[in-house]
């Protein structure tokens, strides 16, 4: 069996992927086009990628070539008709970073509700040195406890983040983005009562047609100035040039960003104009990647290369 990685980087390279080594010939490029992939797997049996569009173009001289492993839940860069005439096999992996993404909605959320930048500054600049008072406070901040947590997509990860929520004393409530998810344990809402009642609003939704664009300037509008954002979903649910004004005019307090539109960042990125961090804090798409979560993903994907090909 040959296995091809196309986009190795894109897991990391501290996890051991030994594991794939005893199934036969593995061959690892950090980084692949289209173009080269196409040529890298002329005699692969399988393809583990991330990112790839897989679809005619890149597969075109792959005659040998029966199962492709998404190292990822979103199966968006797979063209699922042409797979389906040349009879190959594909498998994604849901579920593997529930709590890395978790963490990293309150991570993003502390460090915008406690100010944490603004304080850390204060000692690093040394002005808590010699300071009159044992205790500085003057960028005012709130307790989490007894506020309302509105939630956009309650799949696993939501219900994650509301259960964490919850035990921290928030009022949870929430919008199905698809109309059909009931969970009896939380309130659910209309997304108008979810941006006007909402302390924290954090998106935790798939992008498609009901997502996409769903937090423009009406719905930034309609929140608290008080009210922090976080998207821990997919980039496309935000207008991001909308976000931008709303930070601007102080239509939301702050935003705490761990996916955008186009990734990596484009130079003409509207939220490249603010510079405060205590405002906006973007982090480069890692809710994902704990050390736990990537070693989970590729031993998920491992089982599934062996029990498709029957190994034990």
């Amino acid at each position: 069996m040959k296995i091809v990685f196309l986009d190795a980087a894109s897991i990391g390279a501290d996890i051991d992927l030994s594991g794939y080594d005893a199934l036969g010939e593995v061959k690892k490029y950090d980084y692949s086009t289209p173009e080269q992939a196409a040529e890298r797997i002329t005699d692969a049996d399988v393809i583990v990628i991330n990112k790839i569009p897989i679809n005619e173009t890149t597969l075109k001289y792959a005659e040998n070539l029966k199962l492709v492993c998404v190292t990822a839940t979103g199966t968006d860069n797979l063209d699922k008709e042409y797979l389906a005439e040349r009879n190959i096999a594909w498998r994604n992996v849901a579920g593997y970073s529930t709590e890395s993404v978790a963490q990293h909605t309150f991570a993003l959320l502390f460090y915008l509700y406690e100010k944490l930048r603004y304080y850390d500054e204060y000692v690093k600049t040394e002005k808590y040195i010699g300071d009159r008072s044992f205790t500085h406070f003057d960028n005012v901040f709130h307790e989490i406890f007894g506020k309302t947590w509105g939630i956009i997509g309650l799949g696993a990860i939501g219900r994650r983040v509301a259960e964490l929520a919850k035990a921290f004393g928030c009022r949870v409530i929430y919008y199905s983005t698809s109309g059909k998810n009931t969970q009896a344990d939380y309130e659910r809402v209309d997304f108008d009562t979810l941006l006007k009642e909402s302390d924290i609003v954090s998106v935790h939704a798939p992008l498609n047609e009901n997502t996409r664009g769903l937090m423009d300037k009406e719905a930034f509008a309609k929140m608290k100035k008080t009210a922090v954002f976080l998207n821990v979903g997919r980039g496309p649910i935000v207008v991001e040039a909308d976000l931008a004004e709303a930070l601007k005019n102080g239509e939301i307090a702050a935003a705490g960003l761990d996916v955008l539109g186009k990734e990596p960042m484009m130079a003409e990125n509207p939220l490249r104009e603010i510079k405060d961090s205590g405002k906006l804090f973007i982090t480069p798409h890692i809710a994902w990647a704990s050390v736990e979560a990537r070693t989970k993903l590729m031993d998920i994907i491992l089982q599934q290369i062996k029990d498709y090909f029957g190994l034990d």
